[in-house]
């Protein structure tokens, strides 16, 4: 049951309070948001596990039960699975905080727990000479803190102004890793050239490099880690169990697109683009164009994607196998019902609760965890209701 005015009031005033005395350090424990929302196939419940994140990003896992959240400012947080506790962790490099820019992306690597492989992964804006540009690192996971940071990767140039950093990362079932890189946001004619990561998603090894099969590293005009090109600025990217890898990206002035990325293709931004000129609300590009791909969903009005997860959980029933999008101006977070590559059913099953989505992912407890983008910003925890 959906909570009337009165105590959407009281709850908000609350958080408002606790950020006031706190100031901007996470604050739990868990508060339950709505007891049972319910949709077209699922009833569910939403839970704040922890607020008072500035800005969170992104959210990863660890195999004990607690997270690692990390705050666009350049800290990265160490929260209890209940949300009771949490710390912030030394180490990181500092991040270029302008615009869009700063920690972005985490991931862990996928032998993570092992020993041998224990790295989180991280994307960042790295400031140069006053401009910035898309790199990726890992740390050493060493228990409760952070060891050593090796820089891995960072695009061929840095550029202003500090926006579509793009920065998502999914790892790929051969143990290669995708990241994604926006036009940046000034010169959109970058994601069709062949010498820029601009506008692109790369594909590299999991110290860096570009494999041998990558699919253009036999074109000498070509950067060899590029593995799509065309893309605007893709803040949401998963590969579904299945191993294909899909991406939700923003347009401009609507135009929101999710696609199924191929290695080698192009998606055809700028010269192809179902949304408009913020100026003059003239349509930019064309709406389709041999050799480019077509999304294989546009989303509806403004919804400014960002994060985007597979529900693999058998707890969430016909929810199973199905993609869930995040929003940030329309807050929404939206259910993607797939058949044959196709989008056969979509729905909106949250609108304004909980704000500003920032990132989705399926938890490994049969959860769905969320990110809110705010200066008071939270994680949050959604699961079957009863």
């Amino acid at each position: 049951m959906r909570r009337s005015p009165a105590c959407v009031f009281r709850q908000r005033w609350l958080t408002a309070a606790l950020f006031g005395l706190f100031g901007s350090a996470p604050v739990g424990a868990a508060e339950m948001i709505e007891e049972r929302i319910e949709s077209d196939q699922l009833a569910f419940s939403i839970e704040k596990v922890v607020g008072g994140l500035e800005n969170p990003w992104s959210v990863a896992a660890l195999p004990d039960g607690r997270f690692l959240v990390s705050e666009r400012r350049g800290e990265l947080n160490l929260i209890d699975a209940d949300g009771s506790e949490s710390r912030t962790l030394d180490g990181l490099p500092e991040v270029s905080q302008r615009g869009q820019g700063g920690l972005l992306d985490i991931a862990l690597h996928p032998q993570f727990g092992d020993g041998d492989h224990d790295w989180v992964y991280f994307t960042w804006s790295e400031p140069v000479d006053g401009d910035s540009r898309s790199a990726l690192s890992r740390v050493k996971w060493q228990g409760d803190q952070l060891g050593d940071v090796e820089h891995l990767f960072a695009q061929d140039r840095a550029s202003s102004p500090g926006r579509h950093y793009g920065s998502r990362i999914a790892w790929l079932p051969d143990g290669t890793l995708l990241m994604s890189i926006g036009d940046r946001g000034i010169e959109p004619p970058r994601a069709q050239a062949n010498d820029d990561h601009a506008g692109s998603t790369l594909r590299l090894t999991d110290t860096g490099d570009a494999p041998d099969d990558n699919p253009f590293v036999d074109y000498a005009s070509t950067l060899d880690e590029i593995y799509t090109q065309g893309n605007r600025n893709i803040q949401g990217m998963v590969v579904r169990q299945d191993g294909e890898p899909w991406a939700t990206e923003h347009g401009p002035r609507t135009g929101d697109e999710l696609n199924h990325l191929t290695a080698g293709e192009n998606y055809g931004w700028p010269e192809v683009s179902r949304g408009n000129d913020y100026a003059t609300n003239e349509p930019i590009g064309e709406t389709s164009k041999p050799g480019m791909v077509d999304p294989v969903y546009v989303f509806e009005g403004r919804f400014a994607p960002s994060g985007l997860a597979e529900v693999t959980s058998s707890a969430f029933g016909d929810w199973q196998g199905q993609l869930l999008a995040g929003g940030l101006s329309s807050e929404q977070l939206v259910r993607l019902q797939l058949d044959d590559n196709q989008v056969a059913r979509q729905e909106v099953i949250l609108d304004g609760e909980i704000g500003r989505i920032r990132d989705v992912r399926q938890g490994p407890d049969e959860a769905i965890y969320l990110l809110t983008d705010a200066a008071d910003g939270g994680l949050y925890r959604l699961r079957p209701a009863d």
